[in-house]
């Protein structure tokens, strides 16, 4: 007897542990691809921003159904025209490989509670309502395998069809989550973990859950499969990755993986009639110009398309993604892997890194063709146009490289600088007064966010600061406005009483955050205006 209620308090234990959480490898996997395509597509593709002959300018078109005001009722109907004929994944799975992304994520359930999945839990699906029949997310999923691509679903926690969820509410999107619709999702996110393969993100969306509806969301997923990306949208800080606004890039490295989702429109995600197409040119460079900058800061760039509602892509929204494929083809090894870029600000553009180079992407042409590097102490071997078949060197000189040809690939021109060992680069530091004192003012830190917090309405609070300063060695007075209750402040990494040493050294970091150990979510419990060092006589 004893030994058998051993196995079972043993058995007991394995089943209430925690669901693993993606190993380190796979993050690092996930945040080397860099470029995916993300897809809207469902019932709204139908209408196109257009009800009742009119158009709808109240937010997206994909949800023209709580923007427009429309009935339960009488928006289902549609999937009696749900008939996309002209959905090939393959030739979706090729074009995003042309445009040199590695993923693609698809709207399994968007707001409307459409299905393209076949679920047992709705006949609300593209099977059991539609004259098409087919399973689509079933389609793209073999095709990504087919044409080696990874493959992830986007899920909205909100459902404006189910008679258990919350109404759409003229189309906000915080809608509270009641318990037999908490039941509802995760039946679902367990069909869409265990029917589709390997799923590499799922990129929950909107609502308002509670804490505890978001673990038991992301804990579903990891329950299944422990390596998928659950996206911050979850909620609650319980997701894989931060997802930053719609269209929305962060001012400077981040310290945590993070995407952003952008559209080939900001005005809308789903295919929408009587969108303007103009420029394409344009809008590759716009693109371009964002992958980079989002590389530059250590995220994923996610960039949608809206396939009409036959399935068909949009001609526009195609060329503008062989655009940026043209692009990438040339200069893609200064994308896909690459390091985030280590200094906080280059007058030309951008940089990335890799071991023993170094891309810098020219976005705005010095006028002496010079590329300088500020801070940059590691000294360079050579430099060269990534894009030129001859790798023919540019002119190094200490912390600069001079562009004697002009060879623009547009928008962004790349240069690949090497080195050997580790790059070793100074920030930018705030230097002490004539007294010797160094003030460090709040809007001078860097300053990280918890995002992804209570719902999409609640705007990121601030879990710590970041300065760096020089001055001399010595021993120095440390004075805090308002106060250091309940934050702990560090100097280059070690917690800093109200009076410390400071040695010889280059520069130093002061960094305030909340007390260790502290946690996703946890915020500076005040606003920090500024921190003062004085020298000690």
């Amino acid at each position: 007897m004893h030994r058998l209620a051993t196995i079972i308090l043993i058995a007991a234990s394995l089943c209430a542990a925690e669901p693993r959480r993606p190993s380190p490898e796979a993050v690092r996997d996930w945040q080397a691809r860099k470029f995916g395509m993300f897809i809207h597509f469902g019932l709204y593709s139908i209408p196109g921003g257009v009800w009742n002959g009119q158009p709808v300018t109240n937010g997206y078109s994909e949800q023209i159904q709580g923007g427009a005001n429309i009935p339960r009722d009488e928006y289902a109907r549609i999937a009696s025209q749900f008939n996309p004929v002209k959905f090939d994944p393959d030739a979706i799975a090729r074009l995003a490989k042309s445009a040199g992304m590695n993923y693609i994520v698809i709207t399994s359930k968007h707001h409307d509670g459409f299905n393209l999945f076949h679920t047992r839990l709705s006949d609300f699906n593209a099977v059991d309502a539609t004259p098409y029949g087919k399973d689509l997310i079933k389609q793209l999923s073999d095709a990504c395998a087919r044409n080696g691509l990874k493959f992830g679903v986007y899920y909205s926690t909100i459902d404006w069809h189910d008679p258990r969820a919350t109404p759409s509410d003229g189309g906000r999107n915080d809608n509270l989550i009641p318990d037999a619709h908490a039941d509802f999702n995760a039946g679902q996110i367990r069909e869409l973990m265990s029917n589709y393969g390997p799923i590499t993100e799922i990129w929950f969306d909107m609502g308002k859950p509670t804490p505890e509806q978001s673990k038991r969301f992301a804990d579903t997923v990891h329950s299944i499969q422990p390596d998928c990306m659950v996206s911050g949208r979850v909620f609650n800080h319980q997701g894989d990755f931060t997802v930053m606004g719609d269209n929305r890039i962060p001012e400077y490295v981040i310290d945590e993986p993070w995407q952003t989702p952008a559209s080939i429109y900001h005005e809308t995600w789903g295919y929408r009639s009587w969108q303007k197409r103009e420029n394409p040119q344009g809008k590759i460079d716009e693109h371009i110009e964002k992958l980079v900058q989002v590389v530059s800061r250590g995220g994923n760039y996610l960039l949608n398309i809206g396939p009409r509602g036959d399935g068909s892509v949009v001609e526009f929204e195609s060329d503008v993604l062989k655009g940026v494929g043209a692009w990438l083809k040339q200069n893609g090894n200064a994308i896909y892997g690459a390091q985030p870029q280590p200094f906080r600000q280059l007058d030309f553009g951008h940089a990335a890194v890799k071991p023993g180079r170094l891309y810098l992407f020219i976005r705005n042409w010095p006028a002496d063709n010079t590329l300088r590097l500020p801070g940059l102490r590691t000294k360079l071997k050579r430099a060269y146009y990534l894009a030129e078949p001859g790798r023919t060197p540019l002119p190094v000189s200490g912390s600069s490289i001079t562009l004697q040809r002009r060879r623009e690939t547009s928008p962004i021109t790349v240069v690949v600088a090497e080195f050997d060992g580790t790059l070793d680069v100074i920030p930018p530091t705030i230097e002490p007064d004539a007294s010797g004192a160094v003030s460090l003012a709040s809007k001078q830190a860097d300053r990280f966010f918890n995002y992804n917090g209570r719902g999409y309405y609640e705007r990121p609070s601030v879990y710590k600061l970041q300065w760096h300063f020089t001055t001399k060695p010595g021993r120095y007075k440390i004075s805090v406005e308002p106060g250091t209750n309940g934050v702990v402040v560090t100097v280059d990494g070690k917690p800093a009483a109200s009076s410390l040493q400071l040695a010889s050294k280059d520069y130093h970091t002061l960094t305030i955050t909340p007390p260790a150990p502290f946690v996703k979510g946890d915020r500076l419990p005040v606003e920090i205006e500024s921190v003062r060092l004085i020298p000690e006589q």
